[in-house]
Parts: C-alpha cells; sequence; structure tokens
C-alpha cells in the first residue's frame, strides 16, 4: 500500500515541519559539528532535566516522552509520529514510530528505518554515540550527525530501537549541539513510554495450510505493502484495516462496493490481462511475426509501422519472447494470484464475508493448483504477467521471492500440490 516514494516523502515532509521551527534566526546554515558548552561531568543529574518537562504525546496516544514545558508541538501529519520545539526555534526533538504490523506498517526492520532515515534527511559526519537507557526498547543505538532538509542544515543526535510493537528513530535536532542538549534528551530518553494498542482480529478460522496457501499465493503484494503475509487479507480483520483498504480498492481497482467488486473479480476471472495479452500476440504474428523473428527485427517493425516509442516497443518484443517460450497460457498466474489477493482484500474492507472469501478462494486456488507444478512456476508466470502489465522488468519483485523463500515464515514453505481442502 505504501510505496518507496510515499515513505520518502512521508519522512521528508516531516523534516521540514521540523525545520520550520528550527533555524527561525537563519542560522541553520551555520551549524557545526562537534560538542559545545559545559561536558558531560559538568551536566546537571537527570532529575534536574526532568524537573523542567513535561510529558507530550503522539495524536493516537501510543507513545509519549518528557521534554522541556516551554516547548510547543508541531503537526507532522502522522498520528503516531511526534514533533517539538522551543520557542526560540533552535532545538527540536521528533519521535518516529514505524508500527511492526497493521495498514500503518511502513517498514520491515529496524535497518530499514535507519537506511529510510538517513537517506531522506541526508544524514552526513555520522559518529556513534553513547546510546541511552529507554525503557522496554531494545536494540537501541545513538549517533551524532548533520542532518538536512530544503537545504537547511542542522546537528543531531538520534536514537534508533525497537519494541515488540514498533520500530522507533527519536531525533534532538538544534543549530549547535551541546552536551547539555544530548544529556536532556537522554533524561527524556528515560521517560519514553509506549501504550501499544492490542490488534483486534475478527477473523475467527483457524488457520491452516490451505489458508496459508491461499495467503502464499500473494505473499509478495503483501510483503511489498509491509502488510503480514501469515493473515488473510494481510492484515488483521478490524475498523482501521477496513478503512485502509476501502481507501486503496478504489484508487488501484475501482472497487467501491459488493457490485463493483464482483464485477472486477469476474473480470479477472474471465478475461483478465492475459486475454489481451493473447490477443496482442496474435495480432502479431498475424502481421508476420514468428518465433524466428529477432528482436531487433520485431523492434524496428513496431516503430515503423505502428508508431511504437522505443519504450513500448521493447515492452512488446519482450512479451512476444514469452509467448513463444510459453504459449498463450504465459502470464496466467497474474490474472489468477491477482484474483485471490483480490478476495483477501474483499474480506478485509467488508465486501464479503469471511465465508464467502475463503470459499471463492478454495475454488480459484483449485483452478491454479492443476496449471502449475510448484510454487516458482506459479510465480515465474506472476512475474511475466507484471512484467506484461508494467511494461518494465520484475526484477525488485523477483528478489522478494527469493529473500521471502529464506525467511523463516516462509510462506511458500506450505507444499504446492497440497490436497487443498475447506478448513473453516
Amino acid at each position: 500500500m505504501f510505496n518507496k516514494k510515499f515513505r520518502h516523502r512521508a519522512l521528508i515532509f516531516c523534516l521540514v515541519a521540523i525545520c520550520s521551527m528550527l533555524f527561525l534566526q537563519g542560522c541553520g546554515s551555520k551549524s557545526t559539528s562537534g560538542s559545545s558548552g559545559a561536558s558531560q561531568e559538568e551536566n546537571a543529574p537527570k532529575e534536574d532535566y526532568l524537573s523542567k518537562m513535561k510529558e507530550f504525546t503522539t495524536p493516537d496516544k501510543t507513545v509519549s516522552i518528557y521534554l522541556s514545558q516551554d516547548w510547543e508541538e508541531e503537526d507532522l501529519q502522522m498520528d503516531c509520529w511526534l514533533g517539538a520545539g522551543s520557542k526560540k526555534g533552535d532545538k527540536a526533538v521528533v519521535v518516529m514510530q514505524f508500527p511492526k504490523s497493521g495498514p500503518n506498517k511502513i517498514a520491515d526492520s529496524l535497518d530499514s528505518v535507519i537506511e529510510l532515515f538517513e537517506s531522506s534527511y541526508q544524514i552526513s559526519d555520522k559518529t556513534e554515540a553513547d546510546a541511552p537507557s529507554i525503557p522496554d526498547m531494545n536494540n537501541v543505538t545513538a549517533s551524532r550527525a548533520k542532518m538536512s532538509a530544503g537545504g537547511v542544515t542542522g546537528d543531531s543526535f538520534v536514537v534508533y530501537g525497537e519494541t515488540g510493537y514498533a520500530y522507533y528513530a527519536l531525533a534532538y535536532i538544534a543549530d549547535k549541539m551541546k552536551d547539555d542538549d544530548i544529556a536532556s534528551f537522554q533524561a527524556s530518553c528515560s521517560k519514553f513510554h509506549e501504550d501499544a494498542p492490542e490488534a483486534e482480529n475478527n477473523f475467527s478460522a483457524e488457520m491452516s495450510d490451505t489458508i496459508r496457501w491461499f495467503n502464499a499465493s500473494y505473499a509478495i503484494l503483501t510483503a511489498l505493502n509491509n502488510w503480514d503475509y501469515n493473515l488473510f487479507g494481510g492484515l488483521p480483520a478490524n475498523d482501521e484495516s477496513a478503512a485502509a483498504v476501502q481507501q486503496l480498492l478504489p484508487e488501484w481497482w475501482d472497487v467501491t462496493d459488493r457490485a463493483s467488486a464482483d464485477e472486477t473479480l469476474e473480470w479477472i476471472l474471465t478475461e483478465g490481462h492475459r486475454t489481451g495479452f493473447a490477443e496482442d500476440m496474435k495480432t502479431l504474428e498475424e502481421n508476420g511475426v514468428t518465433a524466428d523473428t529477432s528482436s531487433e527485427d520485431l523492434i524496428a517493425m513496431l516503430s515503423n509501422d505502428f508508431g511504437f516509442d522505443a519504450e513500448e516497443a521493447q515492452s512488446y518484443a519482450n512479451a512476444y519472447a514469452m509467448y513463444a517460450e510459453f504459449g498463450p497460457e504465459a502470464i496466467n498466474g497474474w490474472d489468477y494470484c491477482r484474483a485471490m489477493n483480490l478476495l483477501g482484500y474483499y474480506y478485509i474492507a467488508g465486501h464479503y464475508s469471511e465465508q464467502e472469501a475463503l470459499d471463492k478462494s478454495l475454488e480459484i486456488a483449485q483452478t491454479i493448483q492443476p496449471m502449475f507444478e510448484t510454487w516458482d512456476d506459479l510465480i515465474d508466470s506472476y512475474l511475466r504477467g507484471y512484467e506484461y502489465w508494467n511494461g518494465g522488468d520484475s526484477a525488485e519483485r523477483r528478489a522478494l521471492y527469493e529473500e521471502l523463500k529464506t525467511r523463516e515464515d516462509n510462506p511458500f514453505q506450505v507444499d504446492f500440490k497440497m490436497g487443498l481442502e475447506k478448513t473453516w
């Protein structure tokens, strides 16, 4: 659901918002690394810092931290993120929460959070620092660095860590960082509190190998969305997930209600992209293209006789190569995997009941199974269809498929040729 462009844009917006509080005197670009002011030994006791602080809380109430009592909050447009800064405009703190599951999941590891944060904020001159002690947070690390956005640069002290519920990036940003600032932030970190919500899941069926098979058929897209391929539909069945998928379906599928859901599923099962693929390849053959036609000659013909641009011509040449090797059924897996995916979406969005979605999934799965011998065969067909639809390559999705197979909870460890049966 959340692509890389969205994640990068959200992070950039966050820092721009923070920068609107910082450097109001126009001195952000004069920032220098290194400490100034009192040494660590001269810093006040933690209790002295905390006595001058008050609690700040994220809009969704899942995280709180103590910061200077005269600081002001900044709206970061993300319910699980917190921003606040000094009235003078020379210091600020941002707390970013990345839930490990649910519709707000936009990172799948602590390393990915660090990479996303540091690439989005142009982190430079990074040096390791002593990590603060944060209650109930594991794998905590800290560093000092310069960070930039919108042409503005400041000093930062950044802390990363994770809880059972989420990954975190906590950053103290200042025009010129002092050791006293870091000591104050470490005191703040000692008062970090997470109130993780319990994810409601109304899915009632016991997780069986048959349902795991369903989930595996669209696990690549589930993983791309940073959702959970161990759940039917990729998300816990609750109101929050329903709202997220109800927003997704109109954008990607023009599905807004039960009628349009039925219509779209019927189209993908009876026509889909495989019908257009076969028709396109037949048209090429009617114009003299054969398995012996070179890719170069086909591209030249499409460009000269049909006015295709170079990208379109190459895409059709690639598609014909698939057709020549695998026949008109070359991309069947693309349509059928997406049909399985749609049924998960329909259930989460509330367009289908649990029983309806599972029953129809079983019917389609039993149609898919005789067409292919292994998960590799099905996914190869799915990826060929993706390339035909997208007009590009499927390298990212193929790499993800191979990586998923190495995970401890590898969704493809269920036997492709297992006996599929109703277990709900």
